[in-house]
């Protein structure tokens, strides 16, 4: 078994759709370990505030399909693949860890390079896997995110009302 970590995004109908991957994820995968749901600004456009929360689980499938699956879900919630990379969406399903894979095959990147780079991703992630070692960095999660710059972390916890 692998232990997969997933990042959630959205900022079209946000709620609906957070709950949509979430209902998914855990009919496909089982149980759910969940980070606190974040609110962001956009990043890259002008647009709606997301959601973003990173969800891990055990898997017997291959990185190719959970990537395959996760691209399902989205397209089954309405995702719209044409026009700018950085747009809205209903929602954004990304692999981030699979093990401690290295792997660049296609589209698939293992670890996701967003890591890094975003509080949206890298704050959640952090709260749920940080004990986990960047494969490519060699620090834990918890140790980039107190390191990363603060200041380019408008990021902040909200619950989904019931």
């Amino acid at each position: 078994m692998a232990r997969v970590y997933v990042s959630i995004g959205s900022n079209i109908e946000r709620e609906q759709h957070a709950r949509a991957a979430l209902d998914e994820l855990t009919a496909h995968y089982g149980s759910l370990q969940c980070s606190t749901i974040y609110e962001t600004a956009a990043v890259g456009f002008d647009g709606d505030n997301f959601y973003n929360l990173v969800v891990g689980f055990d898997t017997q499938e291959t990185p190719t399909e959970v990537a395959t699956h996760l691209r399902e879900i989205e397209d089954r919630n309405g995702r719209v693949r044409e026009g700018a990379r950085f747009s809205a969406r209903t929602l954004d399903l990304d692999l981030l860890l699979y093990d401690d894979l290295i792997l660049e095959e296609g589209r698939l990147q293992l670890p996701r390079d967003e890591i890094t780079k975003h509080a949206f991703v890298l704050r959640p992630l952090a709260e749920i896997a940080g004990e986990c070692r960047h494969p490519l960095i060699g620090k834990t999660i918890a140790q980039l995110w107190s390191e990363f710059p603060k200041n380019d972390a408008a990021i902040w916890p909200v619950e989904l009302p019931r």
